[in-house]
């Protein structure tokens, strides 16, 4: 189907319609972005797998936390 029949059976549906269209092209849209951050998110994490760094334990992901809640916390000149 091309997008000007589409606009054209949109067009005729009534005003009340209209709305429930919108709110499914914005599902679609929410899904598609999702699915993009999902697969941009693999690609990420396949890359920062591949840099064979050490990993962190579960204290030192602790402290690194809290380190930077510290820092937030701090009042800024």
């Amino acid at each position: 189907m091309s997008a000007q029949a589409l606009i054209e059976k949109i067009q005729q549906l009534p005003p009340q319609r209209l709305a429930e269209v919108e709110d499914f092209v914005d599902f679609l849209r929410t899904r598609e972005d999702r699915a993009a951050a999902g697969m941009r998110l693999g690609e990420s994490l396949t890359k920062l797998d591949s840099l064979s760094l050490p990993t962190f334990s579960d204290d030192e992901i602790a402290a690194e936390i809290q380190a930077a809640r510290a820092q937030r916390a701090t009042p800024r000149a």
